[in-house]
């Protein structure tokens, strides 16, 4: 973990760079095209993109329509893509794994935030955090500036599956509140997760990423939760809590997420209120960026649950002290009873 954090920490003193045969795939900051021989250039840039992504990524289809279906899809998401680079300099956007998806498809596939208002036990706007998986995998953030304080133990790596974001519900009856592949409220999978008793570790209850029975064994359990609370909309309580107990979980807004490669995410208009998915704050750094004029530009590291083929090595930096994207709005920290070393 200290070797990707560290890998972390060097890629964002060069945000522009990645390793040869990748440029090919960057939407740089451009400027829209205005005539009609810059649209079939364009147009003819993105059957090679495509070729590339397709081959970088694996991705085969059905016939020769789909296929067709896909690079329209793809083209729209290199207009999005620089229109993303317009709005958030200080970040490269481009092509990722997700280009071949419509926003609504790649929202319904990967996100999992939501919150329910028509349950009789609507949830305060207070407590209404979390994410899908409510991952909580052995993370140990950055030493974080300024602080005397040693972080703590890591959690033990957990099956994910019990944390999926689940509603308020009686524990004996977990069919009755799991929201499943579909996400939910993080608070309500850590109350179900102090009724139930705790997690076991993964080796013992693996994730599978699809919807099933309940095979929760309470005497394998690696780890349980003893209390559970939500923090201020304050960067400074964040940090400190996050030096406190360590990884908190958050939730945020994904609009320029889909397309994020590098570098630090600082959009200049990004909408606060709807948060649709949750990461892990891990740490948070500062530091320069010369071509904006920009210096000590503070922010946040947060963990992603999309695999290391996305942004940073699976993380993602966006501005502190601002809410962008909402990233203040939503954060809980859980208090660990008992873990298994």
């Amino acid at each position: 973990m200290k070797k990707i954090l560290l890998a972390i920490i060097l890629l964002s003193s060069t945000v522009g760079s990645l390793p040869d045969g990748e440029d090919a795939l960057l939407i740089r900051q451009v400027v829209p095209t205005t005539t009609m021989t810059e649209e079939g250039e364009d147009d003819a840039n993105a059957e090679v993109h495509f070729a590339s992504f397709q081959t970088k990524f694996g991705k085969k289809y059905s016939d020769e329509e789909e296929r067709l279906h896909r690079l329209s899809v793809f083209k729209a998401n290199l207009r999005r893509a620089k229109r993303h680079q317009k709005m958030d300099p200080t970040a490269v956007h481009g092509v990722t794994q997700f280009s071949d998806l419509t926003p609504l498809e790649f929202r319904r596939r990967h996100l999992g935030l939501w919150r329910r208002t028509s349950h009789h036990h609507s949830v305060e706007s207070a407590r209404s955090q979390g994410h899908d998986t409510a991952n909580l995998q052995s993370s140990r953030p950055l030493r974080l500036k300024g602080s005397r304080r040693r972080h703590p133990e890591p959690v033990v790596r957990v099956g994910h599956s019990a944390l999926l974001g689940l509603w308020k519900c009686d524990p004996s009856d977990p069919e009755s509140c799991d929201a499943g592949c579909d996400g939910g409220l993080m608070t309500n999978a850590f109350e179900y997760v102090m009724k139930s008793g705790g997690l076991q570790q993964e080796k013992d209850y693996p994730y599978t990423g699809s919807d099933g029975k309940c095979r929760f064994d309470k005497s394998k359990v690696a780890a349980s939760v003893s209390n559970f609370s939500a923090i201020s909309v304050d960067d400074d309580q964040i940090a400190a809590n996050l030096v406190k107990h360590g990884p908190l979980a958050v939730g945020i807004n994904d609009d320029f997420m889909q397309s994020y490669i590098q570098g630090l995410s600082c959009p200049l208009m990004c909408g606060r209120r709807y948060l649709n998915h949750g990461m892990l704050l891990v740490g948070y750094r500062s530091e320069d960026f010369p071509p904006l004029c920009q210096k000590n530009m503070p922010y946040w590291i947060l963990k992603n649950s999309w695999g290391e083929s996305w942004g940073e090595k699976g993380y993602y930096k966006i501005c502190r002290g601002r809410n962008v994207c909402g990233v203040e709005s939503m954060v809980s920290t859980v208090a660990v009873a008992h873990t298994v070393h």
